[in-house]
């Protein structure tokens, strides 16, 4: 598996990861005890960045949230669909714990999956969340 692939699957499983504790009101450990028993996914690689992605999504959980919520026009993030706001919680946690990932490709790989996972409505919707997020950041480097 390249790299890119390797990732954007990583990816997908970290967003599955976060959807599973958020809707099942479950804690990280709990998620990450049960998640992997029903996959076999035997790449190391694949499994490692998952993991970081969602340690760094759970660690950082309430300043994803306030800065996702920063950037929700007249929506609350309670409200969104849960793919929505997982997809939202995983590119805020790569564009906070993994700097060296340029933000256009978080915002790729993010939108990607929401095409994948989400109704085709919210692929805007995402992008221009992610984008105003994304011109924050920039701004604190």
């Amino acid at each position: 598996m390249t790299t890119t692939g390797v990732r954007r699957k990583a990816r997908e499983l970290a967003m599955q990861m976060l959807f599973q504790g958020d809707m099942g009101k479950q804690t990280p450990e709990q998620v990450v005890k049960t998640f992997w028993v029903a996959r076999e996914e035997s790449d190391p690689d694949v499994r490692g960045f998952a993991q970081d992605l969602y340690r760094v999504a759970t660690a950082r959980a309430d300043e994803i949230d306030e800065l996702i919520t920063k950037h929700l026009v007249k929506w609350r993030i309670e409200r969104m669909p849960g793919v929505d706001r997982n997809v939202l919680r995983l590119a805020a946690a790569e564009m906070l714990g993994f700097k060296s990932t340029p933000f256009p490709i978080v915002i790729n790989e993010a939108l990607e999956i929401a095409r994948r996972y989400s109704a085709p409505e919210s692929v805007s919707f995402l992008n221009g969340v992610l984008d105003s997020m994304a011109k924050e950041l920039v701004q604190r480097i």
